[in-house]
């Protein structure tokens, strides 16, 4: 028997099929078993660095099926553990034409209440463990980013990193290579039984955002040569970008594109062959990281009248010494290509709010101007420094990005790329506060907005909550549309307003999709455990 380092997670489902991702002690045969409905699915082990996963996949299963299951090593049971929750269950999408999604962002793990708040996702897990089928469970979980801080240190990690260099052996205080980032991924989804248990029965979805790797990851060209200047820095990103892919991309694939999936071929190869695949992956995560058009790790998924798109919009960017983008022109293309009408809700999931206060929408767009040269060679030495200060790196600071896809959106609103959807929403975390904002101009069929949630536990403090505050009024944006017009930034080309929010508290979003209604509310925890309503709107 090879005991459970981390998981079950239940990952991608559809309405026929499941993934089950483990990570175990020792290679192993893995097995997800639930006799009552006649599952029994098999996978053996691929072990890269040292450490050894693998994902199950079960075919067959009927349209929002609730299957108890079992995971068994080398034929022994390992899981459930007797702790106390309910079994977990493999939970398939139904075809009632009606949706769930829950997302979130920014969750430091572990650390106190008084550090951090009361977790969300805790929390939310153990509402669904008290209330059983009496509450509305979401059909996804969907996390948008900041699943690990490897940049921001819990006590436990920098134990475990003091165990393995000195103190003052860079990078200081920060995780170091992919087995730094192993333990990283423990503390976040092991340690809480509530958050191990969620993740075990509720379908997972995720992408990543910058303190995944490291704070202002990719903010610019400038940041790039400076940080591969670094003798480091390779072990970093390499051991980043490869533990990403197999902690959390590798369970965003269908069955099928995993199945076409190079790396993950190569990986189970090199395993088998050699014993272990960890040269294969950090070779493949050193040129994801140099040539971003040859991975990618945005995707789609259709469900029922719904399409979610999830946007890498930290590794695919485009940065060289004259050309600059949040996506690079192959990742554009890609979401171009899927920006759609025909559905009735079309969702795009990025981790940096596209629709930001104006404020801060026109403080971005002028600092990229003034960086790019348009105040001189020495205002653009500044604005570099105040952009990575300041951390201005979200969609307006890359202006003809957000241009790219105001254009796409605005065109599928009107009805130019087949029937407009009811709505279109996109779904950001990372700025530390929530709230709504909707598109006003120009006029579309479709109502388009903004949905932001964050943190799940990392709420802002002090000076930075009240900047953040200030800077959501209305009036805040005028100066900073002046300058924005001294450096000749033209005119966003459209118009929105903020209509719900802010809400500075941990939380936990849901939309709910029903035919063509879309709503979407926010909970925060409080002392207890509970979850309470912040706020509702309808977006359609």
């Amino acid at each position: 028997m090879s005991a459970l380092v981390l998981g079950p997670h239940l990952r991608h489902v559809s309405h026929r099929t499941a993934t089950i991702w483990v990570e175990t002690e020792r290679p192993c045969v893995v097995r997800v078993v639930s006799e009552e409905h006649g599952v029994d699915a098999s996978a053996r082990t691929f072990t890269a660095h040292g450490h050894h996963y693998a994902l199950v996949e079960i075919d067959g299963l009927a349209p929002g099926a609730r299957v108890p299951y079992r995971v068994l090593t080398d034929g022994e049971t390992v899981w459930p553990e007797d702790d106390g929750f309910p079994p977990s269950q493999i939970r398939t999408l139904g075809d009632h034409g009606e949706l769930r999604i829950s997302f979130g962002s920014c969750r430091r793990s572990p650390g106190t209440v008084e550090e951090f708040g009361h977790d969300a996702l805790s929390a939310f897990a153990e509402r669904l463990r008290t209330g059983g089928d009496a509450v509305a469970w979401p059909d996804i979980l969907l996390m948008v980013g900041d699943q690990v801080y490897a940049d921001e240190l819990s006590d436990e990690m920098r134990a475990f990193i003091g165990g393995r260099r000195g103190p003052d052996e860079p990078p200081a205080d920060e995780a170091a290579d992919f087995e730094d980032y192993t333990f990283l991924y423990q503390l976040a989804w092991h340690r809480d039984p509530a958050v191990r248990w969620l993740l075990s029965t509720v379908p997972t979805f995720t992408i990543f955002d910058d303190h995944d790797i490291r704070d202002d990851w990719n903010t610019s060209y400038a940041w790039r040569t400076e940080m591969w200047a670094q003798p480091w820095w390779r072990d970093r990103i390499t051991g980043g970008i490869g533990s990403y892919w197999i902690y959390q991309h590798l369970g965003n694939m269908s069955p099928q594109d995993r199945a076409s999936d190079p790396l993950f071929a190569a990986l189970r190869e090199a395993s088998d062959s050699t014993g272990d695949a960890g040269a294969v992956l950090d070779a493949f995560a050193e040129k994801a990281d140099k040539d971003p058009a040859s991975t990618r790790w945005s995707y789609a998924h259709d469900w029922g009248g719904t399409r979610l798109i999830v946007v890498d919009s930290r590794c695919s960017r485009l940065l060289t010494q004259d050309r600059r983008g949040m996506l690079d022109d192959e990742e554009f293309a890609w979401l171009d290509g899927r920006c759609q009408g025909g559905v009735d809700h079309l969702l795009i999931a990025s981790s940096l709010p596209y629709l930001l206060p104006m404020a801060i929408h026109h403080a971005e767009s002028w600092n990229e101007a003034v960086a790019e040269g348009a105040w001189g060679r020495r205002g653009a030495g500044l604005g570099e420094k105040i952009r990575q200060a300041a951390d201005l790196e979200h969609w307006a600071a890359f202006e003809r990005s957000f241009r790219d896809v105001a254009a796409d959106v605005v065109a599928v609103g009107r009805g130019e790329r087949g029937p407009a959807p009811a709505s279109i929403s996109f779904l950001s975390g990372d700025i530390h506060y929530s709230y709504l904002a909707r598109i006003t101009r120009p006029g579309t069929d479709s109502k388009i907005s903004q949905v932001v949630c964050s943190p799940l536990r990392n709420p802002l403090q002090g000076k930075f909550k009240w900047a953040n505050r200030i800077a959501y009024s209305r009036a805040a944006g005028v100066p900073f549309r002046m300058l924005a017009k001294l450096a000749k930034v033209p005119v966003p080309p459209i118009r929105w307003r903020m209509t719900e929010g802010p809400w500075f508290h941990n939380a936990i979003a849901t939309v709910e999709i029903a035919g063509r209604d879309c709503n979407v509310r926010w909970e925060t925890p409080h002392e207890g455990g509970e979850l309470t309503e912040m706020g509702r709107a309808s977006i359609t």
